[in-house]
């Protein structure tokens, strides 16, 4: 079988958008190359690299690396002083904003050791396009100690030739209806123009809020809400107290919700199968008058969830799709949550202490939100360009302050 892309993958291809996890480890687990290049096995995607097709061949497909070496994917940096959370995420930025070889599997492991209290962590970094959230979560769960055995297949395979290629995709082409490319478009009117849209620049720089998953479930629950609830309500309050602070007053922000479509996956079945919920939210009350109006707005967006591909593969052919991402004023900001283990999992031996997500922001969305839950820990990564998020610190603590009203 042909592992090809998805119309989903195209359009995280195209944004060239990587992601990933910093996962913080009681102490050094030592031998990582080892442990992570005898795992890796049971992910295929991770010795895979992405070809493109022969012209009328289809997507781009995935093949084996017949030259795979684990040493160009692993590595190790220590960490500056003090070795404390800030400058850890220093170095999870710059890995993540770093663009991976194209010639290679789209995956690196960066150990950081030299944290204060004897620490270590493993800072995963994985182009978008070789998995979504739900997938990320899946090859975690495979180079964790006691992963479930999985069947090794051969490597490397033949690549495919172009005759099956050719047959593959006309025979995928028959097989999909005709789609309109605008078809359930369900987006609000135009943002209002404020501080968050501007073109962003190469640089990023990442602080974290965090609280407890159990308190954050209570708080919403009293209000008819989920956790998701919550984490959009922490967000549009810290958005709405600075931009008051700018002197951008906005009653309500547009943001857009990434929305797997699939509840669960394994290692063998990565690729991405998302929509967005885009909605508008109220910034201003107090957050549980919020989280109550908030969890009313989306539930009766539920079913609003729409496919960016066909809008985004239309765009590309008229050639605007760059243009497009680098002035769009659709949504403010981004803000995505993706539900973590809910056990305490061990790497090498040593355990898992937290879980940090890692993400970037793209076109001219100057701040975006990240979240990732670890057994009872709720982290909120906010990701931003430092040059057009000056006060991301004042962002921070706004988050941790609506945070801790709320829980």
């Amino acid at each position: 079988m042909i592992d090809r892309t998805s119309s989903d993958d195209l359009v995280s291809l195209a944004s060239g958008m990587q992601v990933g996890a910093v996962v913080v480890l009681e102490r050094d687990p030592g031998g990582v190359e080892a442990l992570l290049a005898d795992r890796v096995r049971t992910v295929p995607r991770l010795r895979r690299r992405l070809v493109r097709a022969p012209f009328g061949c289809g997507r781009p497909f995935w093949v084996d690396d017949a030259g795979f070496d684990i040493s160009r994917h692993v590595h190790r940096v220590v960490c500056p002083a003090p070795g404390d959370d800030a400058a850890l995420l220093d170095i999870a930025s710059s890995l993540v904003t770093r663009p991976l070889p194209q010639s290679s599997p789209l995956w690196s492991a960066t150990l950081v050791i030299g944290l204060a209290e004897d620490k270590a962590a493993l800072v995963l970094v994985f182009h978008h396009v070789l998995s979504d959230g739900i997938g990320g979560l899946a090859v975690l769960a495979n180079l964790v100690d006691g992963a479930p055995q999985a069947e090794i297949v051969p490597f490397p395979a033949p690549a495919p030739s172009r005759r099956e290629l050719a047959k593959d995709a006309w025979t995928t082409r028959l097989r999909l209806p005709g789609r309109n490319s605008f078809a359930g478009l369900g987006w609000p009117s135009l943002g209002s123009r404020c501080s968050l849209n501007h073109p962003t620049g190469s640089r990023r720089r990442q602080t974290m809020t965090r609280t407890s998953v159990s308190r954050l479930h209570a708080a919403a629950h009293r209000c008819g809400g989920t956790v998701n609830d919550a984490l959009l309500t922490v967000v549009t309050g810290a958005l709405g107290t600075v931009l008051n602070g700018r002197g951008d007053h906005l009653d309500e922000l547009v943001v857009s919700i990434p929305v797997s479509t699939r509840r669960s996956t394994t290692a063998t079945h990565l690729g991405n199968s998302t929509g967005v919920m885009p909605v508008a939210l109220p910034t201003g009350g107090d957050p549980l008058s919020r989280l109550t109006r908030i969890a009313a707005i989306t539930r009766s967006h539920k079913r609003s969830v729409t496919s960016v591909a066909p809008i985004f593969r239309t765009l590309k052919v008229l050639g605007m799709a760059d243009w497009f991402m680098n002035h769009q004023r659709m949504v403010h900001t981004v803000v995505t949550n993706v539900h973590g283990p809910d056990h305490p999992m061990r790497l090498g031996g040593a355990q898992v202490v937290a879980l940090i997500p890692l993400s970037a922001t793209t076109g001219n969305v100057t701040v975006a939100f990240a979240a990732l839950s670890y057994a009872d820990a709720f982290t909120i990564m906010v990701v931003a360009d430092p040059d057009r998020v000056p006060d991301l610190l004042v962002l921070t603590e706004a988050l941790q302050n609506e945070l801790d009203l709320l829980a």
